[in-house]
């Protein structure tokens, strides 16, 4: 196992302080970037010196990582929104971010690894809290009720077109569960 980088030896407030100045910055200027961060590892009593290099690597990492969380956040509130759940979609935005964050740390660990390495639990894992947050969000329901919506205009459709009659229809209603 690698010994665990300098960076993330530092206190998380500096850890912090460093993500917000890569945002600040664009993600460049890394060399005035690196040189702050050591001033302020100094100013903190730390003898700890993180190279231009380290924050590079680090920076390009963070940028990864804050493209996908705003890309799936995107998806999250587009798709929520398409299926008429945007009170929640707001509501729960914190959840799926968090999800997301932990999504991009298990892909990111995945990725550096050869198809037979990746352990499917850790996807199945993922999975299951995807799916354990849009259940708490009561997902699942509103795409229920919105799917039986969507039936039973299409019935209505076929009584109003003569393809079947209303006795067939009501039928086919309590046969679903929702007549």
């Amino acid at each position: 196992m690698p010994p665990p980088r300098k960076i993330d030896q530092m206190p998380p407030e500096l850890r912090d302080w460093l993500k917000s100045e890569l945002v600040q910055r664009g993600f460049g200027d890394y060399e005035a970037l690196a040189e702050a961060l050591n001033f302020r590892l100094e100013e903190s009593g730390l003898e700890l010196r993180i190279q231009k290099s380290a924050v590079h690597a680090f920076g390009q990492e963070y940028r990864e990582f804050v493209k996908l969380q705003e890309a799936s956040s995107a998806w999250a509130e587009e798709w929520m929104g398409e299926n008429g759940l945007a009170d929640d979609a707001r509501r729960h935005n914190v959840l799926f971010q968090m999800i997301t964050s932990l999504a991009f740390k298990v892909m990111q660990g995945q990725m550096t690894r050869e198809a037979e390495e990746i352990d499917p639990k850790e996807l199945h894992f993922l999975g299951r809290m995807m799916k354990d947050v849009m259940q708490s969000a009561g997902v699942r329901e509103q795409l229920i009720a919105a799917e039986r919506k969507a039936q039973a205009a299409r019935l209505d459709a076929a009584v109003a077109s003569g393809d079947i009659d209303g006795e067939a229809a009501a039928k086919a209603r309590r046969i679903m569960g929702f007549g």
